[in-house]
C-alpha cells in the first residue's frame, strides 16, 4: 500500500476514479468538478489553491482519494482562520502555506475521502492523518484543515486528536413528505405563510417571471447571461467572483446532468435580468451561484430559495443546501444544522490554544443553533 501526493487531478484516469465510491454522486467530489476547477485556473498555485491531492494505491490499483491543497491565503474556505494567521505573525511565525482538505469555494458538507469497494475508511484514516501531518512538516506548512466532511468522516478524524470546529448552516428538508409548495407552506403558522406568499407576489407584481432549465437544455447564451449576472453581483461587493467563465463552461460540458439554472425575465420584454445556478445529486439540491442585473424586491428569495424548494418537490429530492450563512433562511423553512471541520497545527503551543478556542466557540454555536430552531416558521 502506497500513499503519495499528486499535483493534478488528471493524473488519475477516469476509469480508476470511477471505481471509488461516491455514495450519492455528490457533484463536488466528482473528478469532473475538481478538474474544472484546475483546468480553469481557479484552483491553481497562482490562485492560492495549489493541488496536492492524496492518493493511495494498493498493488498498483487506486483505492482511495482525498482532495488536498497547499494554500497561500484563507480565501474561499468559509471556515475563517484569519485571526489564527495574525497570531502566528505576531509571534514571528509563518502561517502560510497551510494544507487544506476542502472543495475550493464550496462550503458544502460532503465526502472528503473516497475509497474503493472492499476498503474501509476507518482502516485508512489513521494512515492518512499520519501521512498528511508528515507532509505538512516536510513542506513547512503550519497546519492541516479538513473542511465540511460528512459526519462519519468527522468522527474518524476526531479519533486522531484533531480539533473540531462547529459552524451553523441552514438547510431545507422534506420532513413531512410534501408533494407541492402549497403542502410545504401548509405546515407554516398563518403569519409566516402569509409572509412567504407576499414575497412571491411581489416578484410577479414587478413584472418578473422565473423559469427552471435543466442542465442539458442550458444554451450558451443562457450560461453567458448567468455568468454576467454572477460577475456583476460580486463587483457590486467590491471584488471579482472566485470562479471564472471557463469553469462554468466546463461544468456544462462535463456535468450538465447535475445542473439546474433558474433565470428571471422581465415579462413584458422577455429580457433576462437575473439567474441562479444549482447542482444536485441523488438526494440533494445545492444552491451555490447567483447574480442579478436589477434590484428587485424579494427576487433573491424567489430565485435562490423558493424555486429550489419547488425543484426538490418536483424531483423528489429530500434535502436542499442553499449555501452558507443567512439567518433570513429560518423564516422560510430552513433548519439550523451543525457542520464541523477539523484542525491541527504543527506548533504544539498554538495547537493547544486552538483546541481551547474551538471548544469554547462550539458552546456558543450550539446555543445559537438552539435559539434559531425556536424561530422556525412551522406550526407547533
Amino acid at each position: 500500500m502506497q500513499i503519495r501526493f499528486i499535483n493534478q487531478i488528471s493524473q488519475i484516469s477516469e476509469q480508476q476514479f470511477q471505481q471509488l465510491s461516491n455514495r450519492d454522486n455528490n457533484p463536488f467530489i466528482r473528478q469532473s468538478f475538481l478538474r474544472a476547477l484546475e483546468c480553469s485556473g481557479v484552483a491553481s498555485e497562482k490562485g492560492g489553491w495549489q493541488p496536492h491531492h492524496l492518493v493511495i494505491n494498493d498493488d498498483g490499483s487506486l483505492i482511495a482519494f482525498m482532495p488536498l491543497y497547499i494554500k497561500s491565503h484563507s480565501y474561499g474556505e468559509y471556515v475563517f482562520d484569519w485571526s489564527w494567521a495574525e497570531a502566528y505573525q505576531r509571534y514571528g511565525l509563518t502561517y502560510y502555506p497551510k494544507l487544506v482538505t476542502a472543495i475550493p469555494y464550496t462550503p458544502s458538507q460532503g465526502e472528503r475521502l473516497l475509497v474503493k469497494a472492499g476498503y474501509q475508511k476507518a482502516d485508512l484514516m489513521p494512515l492518512i492523518v499520519t501521512a498528511i501531518k508528515t507532509e505538512a512538516k516536510r513542506l513547512g506548512a503550519s497546519s492541516w484543515h479538513l473542511l465540511f466532511p460528512q459526519n462519519d468522516e468527522l468522527s474518524l478524524v476526531e479519533q486522531q486528536q484533531l480539533h473540531t470546529r462547529l459552524t451553523c448552516q441552514f438547510h431545507w428538508f422534506n420532513t413531512e413528505h410534501w408533494q407541492t409548495f402549497d403542502d410545504f407552506l401548509g405546515s407554516f403558522s398563518a403569519k409566516k405563510r402569509k409572509n412567504v406568499k407576499q414575497e412571491r407576489r411581489k416578484v410577479a407584481q414587478q413584472g418578473l417571471t422565473l423559469r427552471r432549465i435543466e442542465g442539458g437544455d442550458i444554451t450558451p447564451e443562457q450560461l453567458e447571461h448567468f455568468y454576467h449576472c454572477y460577475h456583476l453581483t460580486y463587483l457590486q461587493r467590491g471584488r471579482q467572483g472566485y470562479l471564472n467563465r471557463a469553469f462554468f463552461q466546463q461544468l456544462i460540458q462535463e456535468m450538465s446532468e447535475q445542473l439546474m439554472l433558474v433565470i428571471a425575465y422581465e415579462e413584458m420584454s422577455n429580457t433576462p435580468v437575473a439567474a441562479a445556478l444549482f447542482l444536485h445529486d441523488k438526494t440533494s439540491l445545492y444552491g451555490r451561484y447567483w447574480g442579478s442585473k436589477v434590484d428587485a424586491n424579494s427576487l433573491h428569495f424567489e430565485a435562490c430559495y423558493y424555486q429550489g424548494i419547488e425543484y426538490c418537490l418536483e424531483k423528489g429530492l429530500r434535502h436542499f443546501d442553499p449555501g452558507t450563512q443567512g439567518e433570513h433562511k429560518i423564516s422560510r423553512g430552513f433548519h439550523p444544522i451543525l457542520t464541523g471541520s477539523t484542525h491541527w497545527l504543527v506548533e504544539s503551543g498554538f495547537d493547544d490554544a486552538i483546541r481551547d478556542f474551538v471548544e469554547e466557540e462550539a458552546r456558543h454555536v450550539q446555543q445559537y443553533a438552539e435559539q434559531a430552531r425556536e424561530m422556525l416558521p412551522f406550526k407547533e
